[in-house]
């Protein structure tokens, strides 16, 4: 029986304020050069995904054609050749994962399309290593950028099939993937599990728990379903598929809004048949445990306990054991069980020093090679290989190359007393010659909000602000996920309220602490980040000079009342069962929604204002920052307004990702930049 592994801290944060250190040494020596371009953070991935075959005898990788497009190469790891087995004319692969030691699974994405421009689905496709056996598997709706490969003459699956997120067995021509039914609210309504052959087409449905309608399902360690999740109003009913009746049993239940943020969670089966799942066991941080399917009953000790932060993370397997967990605490690491495992992450770590190195190896290794994917705060992914039998590292590629990180910004965590004692996690990025000084500062807001901001590692937002000259803090308020039950519970219906609190005497931790210059603050974020940064404004007026809200919430009551002329995403089932608890009943919080809503209370925001929205959003529809503008432009003659009309709930293309920072730009300036005291 393994002892529980505790995680206290990670050592990623006492090296990088060591390094950092070193860094103001040789930050001076940029001082005169020229900005970084604002395309060198927000371009596209060069490189952003790779996988080793289960015999790791080949990589499979995205990499860019000439004309910007994702195609899916092969690399054969013992001459180093690559060969590349499928592309789209004016499209881009997308997802991938190997179905076995020759055959791919993949499906199709534009990233040179905005989601109000795309009329079709993904579809799916599989191909042999060597470029042949191409097969398309399931329909694709709309414009047709592809059209190659045989269907034997069997029907397609339908367009709403998709892939699963688990690889499943690895040593056939079968996968299982997911076809989903979709309500009017645009909320997946029921999952079906489909067993389906990647060279011939044929399928088969599996046949889910006859109770409520299924919704997720987890594969065991042989790749064969044995969890499904169900959901009924608001009860979420996890089900096993017991081997020795073949029929569903319950194991557990519990409020699909409510409960599901640690209480009890499956993670994945370990290739002894042990299933692990995520607890809090009544704690307040969740951590791993076995669980034991005969007794129902999880174990005494968990197998992980990261004491400062929720467990999130996954099994690491190979060669039929349980080789580690890799997980994340203030940022990624692995537990290794294995000792050959543990043994190469210290080799690479002391080839890579101060960075996450994450060792992966095919599932049933036949090789030496491991491959390595290496960032820091400063540092964004790159793609290596490692040679177990040699001890030496091979450069595969850069996600995002035009960075130098000598450069880029040190970024830490801090922690921050709000005025209830409640202590505030935040994040804190530093220019490269900001040391000592005190700095025009951006307090950056996460959306979600019941979502964990950020971990460390490159970040292309407050890295270019941080480029730019400005302090950059993200606090992770009351209500964010990841640091524990009573962190989240304390922001259920604190809109506007004591989360908002949170930012404010974060803000104010900074200026007392010497680091920004209180008359040089600005407050900005996207979704509910954008809906803090309105509330900030009104609430903390002398506190926050200007704000920046891009696809900000504006009224909560519009999120419960939808929208006349277009539909919203926000399914009904969580507006009855979800948000009257985590934010707020609309007939019984009335007043409490009216006093914390930036569109009633539009006459107190006075301070220089951006505001930037999709055309085509369904979670913050446009009519939530029309609506605003409507109502702060007559008073307010220093709102800049944009509306990029076919993008959605976030920034899909790199043209309006440079539009917009862009513009973020000149307005800082303008606002806090340098000439501004």
């Amino acid at each position: 029986m393994r002892a529980t592994l505790f995680v206290a801290a990670s050592a990623t944060f006492r090296r990088s304020v060591l390094l950092g250190l070193a860094l103001l040494a040789i930050a001076t020596a940029h001082a005169g050069e020229r900005p970084v371009p604002i395309a060198a953070f927000f371009e596209n991935p060069s490189l952003s995904n790779a996988k080793l075959s289960p015999d790791g005898k080949h990589l499979a990788m995205l990499v860019n054609n000439t004309e910007g497009h994702d195609q899916l190469g092969v690399v054969t790891l013992a001459d180093k050749s690559i060969k590349v087995v499928a592309a789209f004319a004016g499209a881009d692969v997308g997802r991938f994962e190997w179905v076995n030691n020759d055959r791919l699974l993949y499906d199709s994405r534009d990233k040179h399309t905005a989601p109000g421009e795309e009329r079709y689905a993904p579809g799916l496709f599989a191909v042999n290593i060597d470029g042949s056996l191409r097969r398309q598997l399931v329909q694709v709706t709309g414009r047709t950028f592809f059209s190659y490969g045989s269907d034997n003459g069997r029907e397609k699956l339908p367009w709403h099939t998709f892939m699963l997120d688990q690889p499943g067995a690895q040593d056939s021509n079968w996968v299982y993937v997911e076809s989903a039914e979709f309500g009017k609210d645009y909320a997946v309504k029921e999952v079906e599990l489909i067993k389906l052959d990647t060279v011939s087409g044929r399928w088969d449905p599996v046949h889910g728990p006859a109770q409520g309608k299924t919704r997720e399902w987890w594969l065991d360690a042989k790749g064969q379903p044995a969890l499904a999740t169900t959901i009924e109003d608001n009860v979420e009913t996890l089900h096993y598929l017991d081997p020795a009746s073949g029929r569903w049993r319950k194991l557990f239940a519990q409020d699909v809004y409510l409960g599901a943020k640690g209480a009890f969670a499956p993670l994945g089966f370990a290739p002894d048949g042990t299933l692990y799942v995520v607890s809090r066991r009544g704690r307040d941080k969740s951590a791993l445990f076995a669980y034991d399917l005969a007794s129902g009953k999880l174990a005494e000790q968990p197998l992980v306990d990261l004491e400062e932060y929720d467990f999130r993370g996954q099994l690491v397997a190979g060669a039929g054991k349980l080789l580690g967990v890799r997980y994340t605490a203030d940022t990624e690491a692995v537990a290794w069980f294995d000792p050959a495992m543990k043994a190469a992450q210290a080799a690479v770590d002391k080839l890579l020093p101060g960075r996450v190195n994450v060792l992966s190896a095919g599932r049933r290794s036949e090789t030496s090679f491991l491959l390595v994917r290496s960032w820091s705060d400063r540092q964004p992914p790159v793609f290596m290989l490692f040679d177990l039998q040699s001890g030496k590292l091979s450069m595969l590629g850069n996600s995002h190359p035009a960075i130098d990180p000598s450069r880029m910004a040190r970024q830490d965590m801090v922690t921050v007393k709000a005025r209830d004692g409640r202590t505030i996690p935040a994040w804190l990025t530093v220019p490269p010659d900001g040391a000592g000084k005190k700095l025009p500062m951006v307090v950056l807001v996460h959306g979600g909000p019941y979502v964990r901001g950020r971990d460390w590692r490159w970040e292309s937002d407050s890295q270019f602000l941080a480029s730019r000259g400005y302090l950059v803090l993200e606090p992770e308020f009351r209500g964010s996920t990841g640091y524990g039950e009573a962190h989240f519970r304390a922001g259920w219906k604190q809109w506007g309220l004591a989360m908002q609190d949170d930012i404010a005497d974060a803000t104010r931790w900074a200026i007392a602490q010497g680091m920004a210059d209180g008359q040089r603050i600005c407050i900005a974020g996207a979704s509910y980040g954008g809906y803090a940064t309105l509330m900030g404004l009104i609430r903390d007026p002398d506190l926050y000079k200007c704000g920046i809200d891009w696809l900000g919430v504006t009224d909560i009551g519009l999120i419960y009342s939808g929208n006349w002329t277009r539909d919203s995403d926000t399914s009904e089932a969580y507006k009855r069962y979800g948000m009257p608890t985590l934010v707020g009943d609309p007939v019984k919080d009335a007043g409490q929604f009216e006093a914390t809503s930036p569109l009633k209370q539009a006459a107190r925001l006075t301070q220089p204002l951006l505001l930037a929205y999709g055309g085509a959003d369904l979670r913050v529809p446009l009519y939530h920052g029309r609506k605003l503008y409507d109502a702060v432009k007559p008073h307010n003659k220093q709102v800049e307004w944009v509306v990029y009309d076919e993008e959605a709930h976030g920034w899909t293309l790199v043209d309006t990702r440079l539009d917009f920072w862009g513009r973020v730009e000149r307005f800082l300036q303008k606002q806090i930049g340098k000439g501004t005291d």
